[in-house]
């Protein structure tokens, strides 16, 4: 299985959360560090389009793993929700497009 991870420790504010995605997704150049790209990119993991430096096979999840999780939903508890709010998202996007869920989200 494919896994992700972000430093909840090192996660302070919405600057911080997209630094780490950025280096743990391979997010290309142009990411506009905003939810709406962060949703966009995370949407293409069994394309070729090169939006993250994963690429899933039809039935693979890509686990993000949030290491200290309990650091970060301490210090910015709706950034965390927010995030776990797309997540669910993005499944219901691969759902819809007869797939299925590629992303799993665990809290360490």
């Amino acid at each position: 299985m494919a896994s992700a991870e972000l430093n909840g420790a090192s996660i302070l504010g919405w600057d911080t959360f997209h630094s780490e995605s950025r280096a743990a997704f391979g997010f290309p150049e142009f990411y506009a560090n905003t939810m709406d790209a962060w949703v966009d990119c995370l949407s293409y993991l069994r394309d070729e389009d090169g939006m993250t430096r994963f690429r899933l096979k039809p039935n693979e999840v890509l686990e993000i793993v949030i290491k200290d999780a309990a650091s970060m939903r301490e210090r910015v508890p709706d950034l965390l929700e927010e995030m776990t709010f797309c997540i669910a998202g993005i499944n219901e996007r691969y759902e819809d497009y007869g797939e299925k869920p590629a992303l799993a989200l665990v809290l360490r």
